[in-house]
Order: C-alpha cells, then structure tokens, then sequence
C-alpha cells in the first residue's frame, strides 16, 4: 500500500524571501561601491548599505520587476541622503555652484588624463574631492555603467539633467587631475 505523500506547498515568505535573494543580493557590491562613493567612508557606507537592504527588504513586494540593480541603487542613493539630513557632516554639504562648473573644453578629456594618470589613488582622491551630486553621477555611470535612462531613473532627475551634470562632472574631475599635476606627471608617457 503505498504511503500517501502530503506535499506542503512552500510558503509566500519563503518565496519571497528566495526571490529578494535572486535578484537584489547579487547588486550588493555596486550597492557598497555607489554608497562608498557617496558617503566616503567605510564604515558609513556599510551603515547605508544596511539601511538600504532593510528598505529593499521591507519594500520588496512594491518591486514589480525592472532592473533590481537600479532599484537598489535608488534606494541606496536615498538612503544615503536620508542617514545625511539626520546627521550632517560638514563636507557633505558642498552646493554645486553651476557658474564655478562651467562647461569650458580647453584641453586633454578626462579619459586621457585617467589613461595618463595610472596612479588610481591620484583619481581616487579627485574624485573624492566632487561635490556629492557630481561624484554620484560619475560612480553610476564610470563604475558602476549605468545607463543615462538607468542614472535617471536612480537619482529621479531628467535624462538631460543627468547629461549636463555628467559633463560637468568630467569636467571638474578634469579641473581637479589637472590641479594636482605633479601626481599626474610622474606617470606621463
């Protein structure tokens, strides 16, 4: 006589707790990466990183499919700017003054410059010296290679509006290797 199998169907939390797994853990490291950049600091990005996952967590089932890499990093992003306001820091709080940033073309992109300047401390170090709004949008689209749609999507900005400041990112990152030249010389070819 054979033995009547009950099968036990999974439970709706298992299933969702396996699907937050699929999708959103394996966009950890650019959710670290983005939130390094933007805090400048180990420990603090961790904090917002633990933030963001909470909330990623919390507000899984609002995921309606997409990119979860871009959700996350929109929650991180805001995350970030939220752990901010509750605890300002002083150089956190630089304006993006759009006159100082103008966009003026008057020598080697900043490709070159980078391509020149090997030494990835010197452009660590520049890029740490951006305004937040400027170094945001440089991560998202050099490191972690965002889409303009996917920056604009993770900052709620205008696809226009993420150009413009791309642009001017490069730019005052330009401005900074170029102000640092004895770092930049030592590797030139």
């Amino acid at each position: 006589m054979p033995a009547d199998l009950h099968v036990i169907p999974p439970s709706p939390d298992s299933v969702r707790s396996a699907r937050f797994e699929a999708l959103v853990l394996p966009c950890l490291d650019a959710a670290y990466n983005l939130a390094r950049w933007l805090a400048r600091d180990d420990a603090d990005a961790q904090d917002v990183v633990q933030e963001a996952m909470l909330r990623a967590l919390r507000y899984f089932d609002s995921f309606h499919g997409g990119d979860a890499r871009v959700w996350l990093l929109a929650i991180v992003r805001n995350s970030f700017y939220t752990l901010r306001t509750k605890t300002p820091q002083g150089s956190l709080h630089q304006s993006l003054d759009e006159d100082t940033h103008a966009l003026v073309d008057e020598g080697p992109s900043p490709e070159t410059l980078t391509l020149l300047a090997v030494d990835v401390g010197t452009l660590q170090l520049a890029l740490e010296r951006l305004p937040s709004p400027l170094r945001e949008v440089l991560v998202l689209r050099e490191l972690e290679e965002c889409s303009y749609k996917e920056i604009a999507a993770i900052t709620e900005q205008k696809i226009g509006t993420v150009m413009s400041r791309l642009a001017r990112a490069r730019e005052r990152l330009k401005a900074e290797l170029i102000h640092h030249p004895r770092e930049v010389r030592r590797h030139d070819v």
